[in-house]
């Protein structure tokens, strides 16, 4: 249920003592959908990519700035991997417990095993306020940017920061 998903943000932010903004709007399920929608929102927009390798044995949950280029291939260089790819549904479902268009780094939130490798943009250390969806794509939340690096950190998943 996507207000359960929701609420089990707002939950974990309570509990880490993460403040956040809240704005609602109407379901985006892509970056060029939302830009309308974040006019006047402080922060860093970002997308958010769930890949995997080649094998399927690794997952990957990228993060960057709305607008910057990603490169998976110069990506995959970086890691100790081979081609990445775009997963599929079922597996953004099975480790994220999300659907396309809600990729969200709450979504780490449901992944229990801890087997989601999350790779951040090297860029977005030096915002002050980022923003993301609460596991839903029909609002977005503006959080500082170290209460976001606490965030990642509570999850427990590994996190590589990379210049791309």
């Amino acid at each position: 249920m996507p207000e359960e998903r929701e609420q089990k943000v707002y939950e974990a932010l309570a509990a880490l003592g993460i403040p956040y903004v809240r704005h609602e709007h109407p379901p985006v399920f892509t970056v060029e959908q939302a830009l309308i929608h974040w006019k006047g929102i402080e922060g860093a927009h970002c997308k958010n990519l769930f890949l995997r390798n080649k094998k399927g044995n690794h997952h990957y949950l990228v993060i960057a700035e709305h607008l910057k280029k990603v490169d998976l291939q110069a990506i995959a260089k970086m890691l100790p991997d081979d081609r990445l790819s775009f997963a599929s549904d079922e597996r953004l479902k099975k480790y994220l417990g999300l659907s396309a268009g809600e990729v969200s780094p709450f979504g780490l939130l449901h992944d229990t095993g801890k087997e989601v490798v999350v790779i951040v943009d090297a860029d977005l250390q030096k915002e002050r306020f980022i923003n993301f969806h609460p596991n839903v794509n029909t609002a977005t939340l503006t959080i500082v940017q170290a209460d976001f690096e606490r965030f990642l950190a509570a999850c427990g998943n590994p996190v590589r920061v990379l210049s791309f």
